[in-house]
């Protein structure tokens, strides 16, 4: 689903687009974060760069939409995408290149637990795609809806994925290629975004809440990550930090959301098992690292994306 230019000149002064991989990876990156900005009335663009093809069916019932049966998991994602961004508000959601321009990689987990490629690959797959090829894309959804703020993946995708380490790549490129007045002028004028930011977790507040798990005898919730032992890349350390999201008042719908994929997340599993014991408020706080731009003012983590950039409201 597209905007045109046309509707985004009557659109609010501030602007922030999400560029992920797969479609679920937003709700549950950065659900309460899209939800509060639609409500604040700021114009939130999801950019998805692939429609999730090879995503493992966790509905028995729907096990025939997979890649290895039908092969159409990807337009029922779409469907479980719309209804996820109906429930966070969000009316501007795209595919990078249109449906089916860039295909799901699938993954493969590693010895050390981290996801990678699978040794097969097949055609057309976005981990595979030219990165100038991909980017293009980009920078011409960039130069249209003009975002101040962008967010996307850190360096290795947050656990290793390859389309979410794609999906960091092309939105880093772009973001360069956008700004320069010469590049592509047919792909639209020149646009600078002012602020790129990274999803992360905070390290602290990961710690408080596994040991919380631990003590209450969950062992599964986030199994296999000792509380006081390394966490991962997808874990930063507090004064990496630029920005927390208290999402209280949003993590209902971005839980909402999240049930909405239902191929992918599903009501008794990993995502969920937390909350007999955290609640809901596992899921309220997002955290973001600053990557690339204006830096925020003062010391302490802001609270806001668009905290000290020169935006009207």
């Amino acid at each position: 689903m597209a905007v045109t230019s046309a509707d985004h000149d009557s659109r609010s002064a501030r602007r922030l687009m999400l560029v992920h991989a797969h479609p679920d990876d937003e709700s549950i990156n950065n659900g309460v974060t899209m939800a509060r900005y639609v409500d604040e009335g700021a114009a939130v663009t999801l950019v998805t760069c692939t429609l999730g093809e090879e995503g493992e069916v966790l509905v028995p019932d729907l096990a025939h939409l997979a890649a290895e049966h039908s092969d159409v998991l990807g337009e029922h994602r779409l469907v479980e995408l719309k209804a996820a961004m109906d429930i966070l508000g969000v009316s501007d959601y795209v595919r990078l290149g249109g449906d089916h321009r860039f295909r799901d990689s699938g993954m493969a987990w590693a010895a050390d637990g981290r996801a990678t490629a699978r040794d097969v690959l097949r055609e057309g797959i976005f981990w595979t795609t030219d990165l100038l090829e991909a980017a293009n894309e980009l920078v011409t959804l960039i130069r249209d809806r003009r975002p101040q703020v962008l967010i996307t993946y850190n360096e290795v995708g947050g656990y290793g994925h390859p389309d979410h380490i794609q999906a960091h790549r092309v939105a880093m490129y772009a973001y360069q290629l956008a700004a320069m007045p010469h590049y592509r002028p047919d792909l639209g004028a020149a646009w600078q975004i002012d602020r790129l930011l990274w999803t992360a977790m905070s390290e602290s507040r990961l710690r408080e809440g596994l040991r919380a798990l631990r003590a209450a005898g969950d062992t599964d919730t986030f199994g296999g990550l000792d509380p006081e032992g390394p966490l991962g890349p997808m874990a930063a350390p507090d004064d990496a930090i630029s920005v927390e999201i208290d999402g209280a008042a949003w993590v209902a719908r971005k839980m909402d959301a999240m049930r909405a994929h239902a191929t992918q997340i599903t009501p008794d599993g990993q995502f969920f098992a937390g909350i007999e014991v955290l609640g809901e408020a596992m899921w309220a706080h997002e955290y973001y690292l600053l990557a690339a731009g204006v830096a925020y003012p003062g010391d302490d983590w802001a609270h806001d994306v668009f905290a000290g950039l020169d935006v009207a409201d």
